[in-house]
């Protein structure tokens, strides 16, 4: 594999002002990828953004749904006056940017009136080679320590955003990478099913008019399972990664479950 250099990387990322840019490797997955979910009642159709939708109607186990209260999306530079009304409007009071400082440099968010913003940088800490290494970027969701403790902290703002009434929306720079760990983490724990959280982080294809195969601006399932699969063989399990790799108390997660979870709505 050719060596890139740091300027080389650097500016390949800066230009892009996506997470994560061209991958150094795209592998196909073992087994088959779900077919995508695409609602129209979850997408908040704003001017600024492409991929900015909640859970609602995704149904758990035990037949409750995620609140529409939480709220992903793609980064929030470019909204519009009006953009700003409507998640106003939707009682967004927290805002957490997963993205690095380079990124929020080069893409600064637009302050949504009445919230806070919250800066959990997710991969600052890791290798620079991991902007443009999707595989390695989300394994070090898992083992890096920065990333484990920055996710950690957007559970607990999405739980107290939530169980207070307000709405959240965290957000990275395309909205499909590490903002597609961060829900596929409350999707998981909330009790929704492996299949459903698959076809959720897929999604940002269809939102971003993208392909699998096109590492800039889509998600390949490989790369999800990766987390998954990384979760597993250092922790022994995903509950072990949420308790003793994020680092949350058994009240912790019972609170995000209860915070993120309502009655079951029919469609």
């Amino acid at each position: 594999m050719k060596s890139l250099s740091f300027g080389k990387v650097m500016a390949t990322a800066a230009a892009s002002a996506m997470l994560i840019g061209t991958p150094v490797l795209v592998a196909a997955p073992a087994a088959a990828a779900p077919k995508t979910i695409v609602a129209p009642e979850r997408l908040i159709t704003l001017d600024g953004t492409q991929n900015t939708r909640t859970f609602d109607g995704y149904t758990t186990a035990d037949h409750k749904s995620i609140s529409s209260a939480v709220i992903r999306s793609d980064n929030l530079s470019k909204l519009s006056v009006g953009d700003k009304t409507i998640l106003a409007k939707r009682k967004v009071t927290s805002v957490i940017d997963l993205r690095t400082s380079l990124e929020r440099a080069a893409q600064p968010d637009h302050a949504i009136p009445g919230a806070k913003s919250y800066e959990n940088d997710i991969l600052g800490a890791t290798p620079v080679t991991n902007l443009i290494d999707l595989d390695s970027a989300y394994r070090s969701f898992i083992t890096d320590r920065q990333a484990r403790a920055g996710f950690a902290s957007t559970l607990r703002i999405v739980t107290r955003t939530v169980a207070a009434g307000d709405s959240v929306i965290f957000h990275c720079s395309a909205g499909k990478d590490r903002t597609g760990w961060t829900s596929a983490l409350i999707l998981t724990i909330a009790g929704v099913d492996r299949a459903t959280v698959e076809r959720d982080y897929l999604a940002s294809n269809t939102y971003r008019h993208a392909s699998p195969n096109d590492p800039l601006n889509g998600v390949h399932i490989s790369w999800l399972r990766a987390s998954f699969t990384t979760a597993d063989k250092v922790y022994g399990s995903f509950d072990n990664y949420i308790r003793k790799g994020l680092g949350l108390s058994a009240k912790e997660v019972t609170a995000l479950r209860d915070a993120v979870r309502v009655p079951q709505r029919v469609y």
